[in-house]
Order: structure tokens, then sequence, then C-alpha cells
């Protein structure tokens, strides 16, 4: 914790997202940048690590998405966020069936942490992929942007509304213990550059603004427009528009308190898919309707896939492979509380999935 308390006996108190920021980004302090998260021995699991089924639907949806832009000779993918590299890598896997699109196909993946790029290319030996630090780095199209958990892990202003006067949530050293703790602070809506985020719960009085990740949407949307493309991304989130305080940190599988030990857990928020689509229909995209992770791998056909494979399976590895099927569909495990968002560049028609 000795980074932010050293920030905070100068600054005395930051806003929630430096905070954040620092806990998870930092370079030497920022838990990204100095563990690896993922699995079992880690903090959490991902949809690609429960089962290789979910990256091959991704996949399928890949190249359908390049047949409808009629078989460009060439086609960029780009993952924001990849973790260890499991859905990378079992993308490639389901890729090389497809010798066309194989041969057309570049990949880049997005990462600020030099400790998970070091794991990426531990598990991906691949020629046709390498790694950015940026999306100004993108040169050419069309681009197909993926993502999985990665916008929840992004840094949140969370704003408080009392009256007619707007708030920002800090965190300073307590005077009396020393320990962190929450205030906050007098702000204007000009701190709010998108409207359409200002909507408060009635119960709450709290919204949460992902400054950070709409930087990425609109520099997102600039490269398809500029290229071609599309974004399908997959996270925890709601559709609905009312404010919440969705904040929450997360270590060894369990909610942990945000102020213990920070850089040494996960710091998360849901996403509000209803303000991303927004922000993407107000920088020119076509967005289609936001739907659950159940529905979006039910119609891409992992079912029927399942019980393909299972046809040669053991019984012991068919269990398996439904167990891990019903955490990415059931409605009280991952199935309802992901959702899926696709959007693409305006013109024809593409709706495979949704």
């Amino acid at each position: 914790m000795n980074k932010i308390i050293d920030i905070l006996k100068k600054k005395k108190s930051i806003p929630l997202d430096e905070f954040i920021n620092v806990s998870l980004y930092d370079k030497k302090f920022g838990y990204y940048m100095k563990k690896n998260p993922f699995g079992k021995e880690g903090d959490f699991i991902t949809s690609p690590i429960i089962s290789k089924l979910f990256s091959e639907m991704i996949a399928i949806w890949c190249v359908s998405f390049w047949e409808h832009l009629k078989k460009p000779k060439k086609i960029l993918i780009v993952e924001l966020g990849p973790g260890d590299g499991s859905l990378c890598k079992d993308l490639l896997k389901t890729f090389e069936k497809f010798d066309i699109f194989y041969k057309s196909l570049k990949i880049n993946l997005l990462e600020k942490s030099i400790k998970l790029k070091k794991i990426q290319q531990s598990n991906i030996n691949n020629k046709n992929v390498s790694w950015i630090k940026s999306i100004d780095e993108i040169e050419y199209g069309p681009v197909i942007f993926l993502s999985n958990e990665f916008f929840d892990a992004l840094p949140i202003k969370q704003m408080y509304k009392k009256g007619n006067r707007l708030f920002e949530k800090h965190v300073s050293l307590s005077n009396k213990t020393n320990e962190l703790e929450f205030l906050y602070k007098k702000t204007t809506n000009k701190l709010i550059k998108y409207p359409d985020a200002l909507k408060f719960s009635s119960s709450t009085n709290i919204i949460e603004y992902p400054i950070v990740a709409i930087e990425y949407l609109i520099s997102i949307a600039k490269k398809i427009k500029k290229f071609n493309g599309s974004v399908l991304t997959c996270d925890y989130g709601y559709i609905e528009s009312s404010g919440k305080n969705t904040l929450k940190a997360i270590g060894k599988h369990k909610f942990k308190n945000i102020f213990l030990q920070p850089g040494s857990s996960d710091i998360s928020s849901h996403v509000n898919f209803k303000l991303f689509s927004q922000i993407l229909k107000k920088n020119n995209l076509d967005v289609k309707k936001i739907i659950t992770q159940s529905e979006f791998l039910q119609k891409m056909g992992i079912i029927e896939r399942a019980n393909i494979l299972s046809r040669r399976m053991t019984f012991k590895s068919k269990t398996n492979m439904y167990f891990r099927l019903k955490k990415l569909l059931d409605s009280n495990e991952m199935g309802n509380i992901f959702k899926i968002l696709y959007a693409k560049k305006k013109g024809k028609n593409f709706s495979i999935g949704f």
C-alpha cells in the first residue's frame, strides 16, 4: 500500500479513477503489472479458460464477419487485454482450419503489462501475432476488435448527487486512523462529456463514469470508420440506464475490501452497456442490440458443437465439458450477467449471433 500512501501524503486525496489506475497499472506497484491473476491458482477465471468452446464460437463469428466483408486479402484482429493468452491461442487453433482466412490474418494483442505480455508470449508462438501498446499503432484494416473482461478493469469515476449538487468520490487517509477512506468533493457537470451518463438512480443517487473506457471506445470507432470492421466485446454489466455502485475488489475468487492491500487484488466495475452503445452510435457506428452471453453462444451453435464433440468422449470428459458449458450459459452462473455488444461500420447488415 506504500505507493498509495505516499501519493496521499502529498495530495491529501485523489479521485477514485486515479486510485484504481495506480492500484492496477502502476509499473511497479500495480496488480496487473506483477502477477498472473488468471485461473484456479489466481484470483479469477474467465470464459476462455473455462471452456475452449467459448473461443471457438468467437472464432466462427470472426470468420463469418470476414466472409461478410467479401473475404478481403488482409484482415486484422485486435484483442484488447488478452489476459494469459488463452482466447488468442484457441482462436488460432480454429482459424487454422480456414486456410484462406488464416493466410489473410494478422493479430495484434494490446497489452500494457510486461508481466502478462511474457505469459502471453509463452502461450502463443505464432508469426501472425504481434503486440501493441496503443490503438494508435493500428495502420490498416479491416479490423475486428475483440475483448473479454477488458472494460470492467478500467478506471472509473463515481459521482454522487445531493439536491442539485454533484460530488465526486475521492480516496484519502483518515486523520484519526491513518487508514484509507472515501470522501466526496464537490464537482461540476463539466467533468462528464457524455450527458447520457448523468442518469442517477433514485435509490442510490450514484453514477459510475467509465472515463478511460470512453477514450478506448472513441479510438476504436475512429479505426473502424477509417479501415472498416467491427467490435465484439464481452463483459459483465447491465443494460438499464439508472446509476449503480458496482465497484468491487476480488482476490482468490472472493470479494475483498477495496482498501485491503491495494495492488494485490483486482478492482473492477460493471459495464454500463447502454452508455457504451450510445457512445458508439454518437461516433457513427451501427450498434446491434446488446444480448446476454448465453443467448449469443447458443445462437452461434455452442450446444450443437458440444453434442458433436461428446460422441467421441469418455463419460468423464463429457461430464466435464457439459459442466463447463453450464457455467457459461446458466442464468445463475455467467449466462445472463455477461453481455455481448457488437458494433460495426455502417453499411450492409450482418447479424450472425444476434
